[in-house]
Parts: C-alpha cells; structure tokens; sequence
C-alpha cells in the first residue's frame, strides 16, 4: 500500500525560510510569510483555470516580490536569501522518523508535489529523505497544479496501483479534498488545528502529525 506525501507544508515547512532570516525581516516577517504561501498557492490555481504554466519556482518567486510590494517594511534585499532558503527547506521534525517506520513496514512512499523537480530534488537533498522515498513526482511535465485529477492520476500510473489502494497525506486541506474526489484514501495533517472547510464524505482521517499514521490501521 503506497503512502504518498504532498510535499510543501506537509514534509517541508514552508515558513522556514523566513524563520532563518525572521530578525532581518522585521515586524512583518510572519504576515510575510503567509502571504508568500498564499500567493504562490493562488498563483498555481489562477494560472491552471486561465490555462497557462509557468513552474513553481517562477510563481514561487513571482509572489515572493508581490510581498516585498505588500509589506515595504522587509528589505528586497533579503530577496536572494529567502530563495535559497526555500530552495533548502527544513523538513518537520517527524518526516523523517515517519517515513523510516513506513519502509520498515514495507510499505512504498513517494511525493506528489506541485514543485518543480529541481526545487524537490534540492529539498529531498537537503532534508537526507531521499533514501526513504520510493519515487519523486512532480506536477511539471503535465503543465497542471493540483487538485486537477490528472496530477492525482501520476500516482497510479508511476506505481501501478488503483486510487482506493492509496493513502494520500497533506497539511492542505483543498489538496486532500482533490484527491479523495480522485478515489484516494487520505489523511489530513492539521498540525494548526483548523477548521474543516470541505464537508461531505469522503471525509478524510484527521491527525494532528505525521506519527499518527503509524498509530491506525490501514488494511
């Protein structure tokens, strides 16, 4: 049974980046930073409805200047830094131990991402996850962004599963609802404790980390 993980904001914290230039930043940095998730993720649904591609790196760093723009009080010249910090994110403190208990277990691991792939391989790199990750997809040889089922439909074609046979793992809850309206079985990482703003079935098994997967049953 394949565990697949969305990437940014599941295993990779994406306010990392401004966590390690926070004092340089100022005041602002975390409404920086939310706005800089906002956008970039705003960005990859507006462009796929208007049928138009650009990669995630282009959008990641076309909403890192709209910020700049929104919030003059932090300085564009940390511009370079925050890219290379992003570029390099952490990964949350259970990733890793996770992922290891899972391939313990014998079950397969992969990423699905709207990343693109230079941007995962970095990450993956820089986290050490690599050996615990059976394959990397990314959403940029089909020029589409998730939730579109297409992207959903890489998984079953890379491993050669049926959608019910799948757990999908995300922290966004619009990602989990995509992909359990393709057939995947999926849980919700609410680290943040909000509210669910999908209702209907199928609703997905909420958890609060990424151990919590190791804790149920998933025959």
């Amino acid at each position: 049974m394949p565990f697949v993980f969305d990437a940014y904001g599941t295993l990779f914290n994406v306010h990392a980046a401004i966590a390690r230039h926070r004092e340089a930043a100022g005041p602002d940095a975390d409404r920086f930073s939310d706005l800089w998730r906002t956008k970039q993720l705003e960005y990859t649904w507006t462009h796929t409805l208007a049928g138009r591609y650009q990669d995630f790196w282009t959008l990641t760093q076309a909403a890192l200047d709209f910020c700049f723009d929104r919030f003059p009080s932090v300085d564009r010249a940390l511009r370079s830094k925050l890219l290379d910090a992003y570029m390099n994110l952490d990964p949350f403190p259970d990733a890793h131990a996770v992922l290891r208990a899972l391939k313990a277990r014998g079950q397969r691991t992969a990423i699905l991402s709207n990343g693109s792939p230079a941007m995962l391989q970095a990450a993956v790199a820089t986290s050490g996850l690599g050996d615990d990750l059976d394959a990397i997809l990314s959403v940029d040889g089909l020029r589409l962004y998730k939730p579109r089922p297409e992207v959903y439909a890489l998984v079953t074609e890379a491993l050669s599963v049926q959608p019910a046979e799948v757990v999908f793992v995300s922290s966004n809850r619009w990602d989990v609802m995509g992909a359990a309206a393709f057939g995947f079985r999926t849980a919700w990482i609410n680290r943040a404790n909000m509210p669910d703003e999908y209702a209907g079935p199928p609703a997905p098994i909420v958890l609060s980390d990424l151990s919590g997967l190791l804790t149920r049953e998933w025959a």
